[in-house]
């Protein structure tokens, strides 16, 4: 009976935290815009690729081509992550000290309100795909229900993953101010290693397997090609996000331990 209530307990803190994340980004609506107009890049490339003539040589058709980019698009609006920088403020301005006094653990803070944004990305996500899909109508398809579910479900896990692999790096926040630079360097492998610039496919065997045993394809790539409907390894793609997932989860709780009896120190 206790576990239960408990249960319960926290989702209501988990819903009344969703509605004022929720109704905090409805104030940066302008700004969020502009975060997804940035997200742009996917349909950028396809326009590169297309007009390069170069994805048959790869044994890419366009249909294929187009698919895969205008998923990665949706694929990189709901995996952003920011959380590197908001944390290196929260520590800097003061406003870290009030969180560890709270019930709440600040991780669900910054886990929530990302989810916040994403909700109110949504709308202006659906307007970009609505708008490309009536300029190009051969860019249409409709996914089946069975990958529409695992999609939701695989997207959902990459951005968990990714927030993750940020969050454990936030923690460099204990020992040095200025850990925000840290996402700058993992921009470049994301960039490369998960498939936004150029499917995997495309890449030589050697570079592409280095890029399977690092959670940046099962980030971006592999929740793209669900969508898409290309041929992909579903169950060693859960898998992989799982056991990432699990990692970094286990790497975050260990130095965040650290990290707080570091920042309690502080002063003394």
């Amino acid at each position: 009976m206790k576990i239960i209530n408990r249960l319960i307990s926290n989702i209501r803190v988990a819903r009344a935290l969703l509605i004022t994340q929720y109704a905090l980004m409805i104030e940066y609506r302008a700004e969020i815009i502009l975060w997804a107009i940035s997200g742009l890049l996917p349909l950028i490339m396809l326009g590169i690729w297309q007009e390069a003539g170069i994805s048959k040589t790869f044994g890419f058709s366009n249909e294929w081509l187009a698919r895969y980019f205008v998923s990665a698009f949706v694929v990189r609006q709901f995996t952003a992550v920011w959380v590197m920088v908001s944390f290196e403020e929260d520590n800097l301005e003061g406003r870290l000290s009030p969180y560890l006094l709270q019930p709440i653990m600040p991780f669900w803070r910054y886990f929530i309100s990302h989810i916040a944004e994403q909700l109110t990305r949504l709308p202006i996500v659906i307007i970009f795909i609505v708008s490309l899909f009536a300029l190009k109508t051969n860019l249409i398809w409709i996914p089946d229900i069975f990958r529409t579910a695992l999609f939701l479900v695989a997207l959902f896990l990459s951005f968990t993953v990714r927030f993750l692999l940020h969050w454990l790096f936030s923690m460099v926040c204990f020992w040095n101010d200025r850990a925000s630079a840290i996402e700058r360097l993992l921009l470049l492998p994301y960039l490369f290693l998960s498939g936004l610039v150029a499917p995997l496919d495309s890449f030589p065997a050697s570079i592409r397997s280095f890029a399977m045993v690092t959670p940046f394809p099962y980030i971006l790539s592999f929740p793209s090609k669900l969508l898409a409907g290309h041929d992909v390894n579903i169950l060693g793609g859960f898998l992989a996000l799982f056991l990432w997932g699990t990692t970094l989860l286990l790497l975050s709780y260990i130095f965040w331990k650290k990290g707080i009896k570091n920042y309690s120190a502080m002063g003394a």
